[in-house]
């Protein structure tokens, strides 16, 4: 796990300092090693930074490049099906020189090409380049674990895992994107390939790009799309659930020994969860001697998992450390908000890096339980969503709609819990042709307000993408909870999931892996089983506890479902935490209408809900100062 930086231009660079400053601040993320390579001409320039897993000697230095030093690399991440793309390699004549699996990514390009990104099964993002073809190429791996951000103008293309980086040339001009920042306010995260500054963008999931030095033309193209299980062609096949569970249980094992593959110690993030608990018992199976952890917090039994992880450690004969997760002081959250390339309004980057923190302690690798919820239907709002799908059509439409309306005008945010004003708001939504947002921070009537003092941001029409996402022509024809599971995998996971674990864990040099994220479990969640097999209206995960019910013990709960949280509502009824959000939402230069932001405070104060938006803001006002981002 690393980062990196780099530029190429038509022309050569004078001014190369940046690139070094670039890649200081990338230091978390590679303490062991830093490099920096200019090409003759001075039109290339490549900066790394690397945390080393594997091939902990100078031969895995970076940037990397071939023996006759025509193909330079800069890579984040790990390819974890390596050894055998090593042993192919080696039969096709390539002599290694290390045993990096960087360096099995670059011997792959030389043989075969921009397509050898099909055969990496591994979280990724690099950039090669090409001394013969003028050509930069980068590429990031299928479900978004690694980050690539992209600054590209006329004659030239900058590129680094955090967009911080990247910022690190101040002449860059740094203005906010107003629909990247109508979308922050309305799902907490930015989708997609969008980002909070203009001109930036998020190379996608699964995409590719290669960048003509001497033309300045871009070709980007998907290298791989996730399959869609048929119903029609299947509706009268009988399922064999034990054949079925059998082949993901080899595939979901295959996965976590491949990812136990490193030359530092490994463990595993065990909350005693489904998903966590489920990768520690195939982590057993693989290796004689297993490292789990999980954190508590003090103070607060609601949110202690102490005891669940506790069963599934005795029952696999884990190495089992329990950590008491310190104190949370006010001064974490603007170290966070600069950390975070782009705000982010889920206040669990807050245990995700206090659980990493500690973990680093004892180990620089483990594996989670990422992507189970997405795959398997997990979330409690997938069974609420099928209920409301039953009920909907049953009410008519103009009675739906003026409720829908009733409850966004007059029930304040936040009212009788976060969730009930947004179903409520669901009611006018044609779930044919639209896909609820059912975690919805702010909606348009509300970020009209937030924004009333900016009229500028109103000169274009966000309102038809504002509460609803249409469902593209790909989702059309498949059933409820195909839509919704493969919406959350393409956005929810990448832009807030996947970032709060990269940027929290790397923040203290620790990699977090995810088997379930492996390319062949994703095929296999979203090409072979069902919906009716995930989600029902009153069970989650139906296939994915088959699976567990042969190998966790008898007396796991498996009704048990939390989520990996902290006691937000408590902190902000006094402390540090609280004057903290005060301070910075009251203060004269806060970007959001004071009126209005003033009231969600004095809200909060007397009972309601809005802890996670007042968050949502927070961070902004931190990020936004902190980078110095012009709000016109």
């Amino acid at each position: 796990m690393c980062g990196f930086v780099g530029i190429a231009s038509q022309f050569s660079q004078s001014n190369r300092t940046w690139l070094s400053l670039g890649g200081d601040k990338l230091s978390h993320r590679g303490p062991n090693d830093f490099g920096e390579w200019w090409s003759k001409d001075h039109k290339v320039g490549l900066a790394h930074r690397r945390l080393s897993i594997i091939e902990l000697s100078s031969a895995g230095h970076q940037p990397m490049h071939t023996e006759d030093n025509l193909i330079s690399i800069v890579f984040n991440g790990e390819i974890y099906n390596y050894l055998e793309l090593r042993g192919r390699l080696s039969e096709q004549g390539y002599i290694f020189k290390s045993n990096s699996d960087t360096e099995v990514v670059i011997a792959s390009y030389k043989i075969w090409g921009a397509d050898c990104v099909k055969n990496f099964n591994g979280m990724f993002a690099f950039c090669i380049y090409d001394e013969i073809k003028k050509i930069v190429f980068l590429a990031r791996d299928r479900a978004g674990e690694k980050p690539l951000f992209i600054y590209k103008k006329n004659n030239e293309i900058r590129f680094a895992s955090e967009l911080k980086a990247l910022l690190a040339d101040e002449l860059i001009p740094r203005t906010i994107n107003h629909h990247a920042l109508y979308s922050y306010l309305e799902n907490g995260f930015v989708p997609k390939n969008e980002c909070m500054l203009n001109g930036f963008e998020k190379l996608p999931p699964a995409h590719a790009i290669i960048y003509n030095i001497n033309t300045c033309e871009t070709k980007r193209w998907c290298y791989w799309s996730m399959p869609f299980y048929d119903a029609t062609t299947n509706v009268r096949k009988t399922f064999d659930i034990k054949e079925l569970s059998f082949e993901l249980e080899q595939i979901l094992s295959n996965a976590v020994r491949l990812q136990l593959t490193a030359d530092v110690p490994v463990g595993v993030l065990l909350s005693g969860g489904l998903d966590s608990s489920l990768i520690t018992a195939l982590a057993a199976q693989n290796s004689s001697k297993i490292k789990t952890f999980t954190v508590s917090f003090p103070g607060s039994p609601k949110h202690d998992e102490s005891q669940h992880a506790r069963l599934i450690a005795n029952q696999f004969n884990t190495e089992h450390t329990e950590l008491v997760a310190e104190s949370v002081s006010a001064d974490l959250i603007p170290l966070l908000a600069r950390q975070f390339d782009e705000p982010m309004a889920d206040s669990s980057i807050i245990p995700t890096f206090l659980l990493t923190r500690k973990i680093k302690e004892y180990c620089s690798v483990a594996l989670g339980g990422d992507g189970g919820d997405e795959l398997f239907g997990g979330y409690n709002h997938y069974s609420k969503l099928l209920m409301m799908d039953c009920i909907i059509s049953k009410i008519p439409f103009f009675l739906r709609k003026k409720l829908s309306n009733f409850s966004e005008k007059h029930i304040p945010l936040g009212f009788l819990g976060t969730n009930i004003r947004t179903y409520l708001m669901m009611l006018s939504t044609d779930f044919n042709k639209h896909i609820p947002q059912s975690q919805n921070l702010f909606d348009r009537f509300s970020i009209n307000k937030l924004l009333k003092n900016h009229p500028t941001f109103f000169k274009e029409n966000y309102e038809h993408k504002i509460n609803i996402q249409c469902i593209s022509n790909q989702l059309i024809n498949l059933d409820f909870i195909q839509k919704v599971t493969h919406n959350d995998f393409m956005n929810y996971l990448p832009e807030d999931i996947l970032v709060k674990v990269d940027r929290a864990s790397m923040l203290n040099s620790l990699e977090i892996r995810a088997p379930f994220l492996d390319y062949r479990v994703i095929e296999f969640a979203f090409g072979k089983i069902p919906s009716h097999l995930k989600v029902s209206k009153s069970n989650k995960k139906i296939f994915l506890k088959e699976i567990a019910k042969k190998i966790l013990p008898k007396e796991f709960d498996f009704k048990r479902k939390q989520g990996f949280s902290i006691p937000l509502n408590s902190w902000l009824i006094r402390g540090n935490i609280r004057d903290l959000f005060w301070s910075v939402l009251t203060d004269e230069s806060c970007f959001f209408e004071k009126n209005y932001v003033f009231n969600l405070l004095k809200d909060q104060d007397n009972g309601r809900e809005n802890s996670e938006r007042l968050f949502s803001l927070v961070l902004f006002e931190l990020w936004r100062n902190e980078y110095k981002i012009d709000v016109t």
